[in-house]
């Protein structure tokens, strides 16, 4: 049964860092795109940052272009992000979903993805 589980939320500071991690079980990533989305309270989901993952190729939305890092680990099935910089913008829900290879060209389309996990709360507050 393919699940998605996210961690690493939490509470940080304006300028701090936080490391998200989404593992995939179930299924392998190999032929799949796979993506982080975030959503604050009673806001849309919106579109963070997608990797293909069997070329590795990613895709970031603007706000965060330079300040969050997506990786992967192919080894353990897992997608990272790295988020610094942050900012009280960015707190929200954060959610990874995964969708087959063609999703990565419709990378921020929510409907695309067919899979998602519970998300991890960020907090960025001082």
């Amino acid at each position: 049964q393919l699940q998605l589980a996210e961690s690493g939320g939490g509470l940080v500071q304006p300028g701090g860092s936080l490391r998200l991690s989404c593992v995939a079980s179930g299924f392998t990533l190999d032929y799949f795109a796979i993506a982080w989305f975030r959503q604050a309270p009673g806001k849309e989901r919106d579109f963070v940052a997608a990797v293909s993952w069997l070329d590795g190729r990613t895709y970031y939305q603007s706000s965060v272009k330079g300040r969050f890092t997506l990786s992967r680990d192919v080894a353990r099935n897992t997608m990272n992000l790295e988020m610094n910089s942050l900012k009280p913008e960015d707190t929200a829900d954060y959610y990874c979903g995964v969708g087959d290879l063609w999703t990565f060209y419709s990378a921020n389309d929510t409907q695309a993805y067919t899979s998602w996990g519970r998300g991890t709360q960020v907090t960025v507050s001082s």
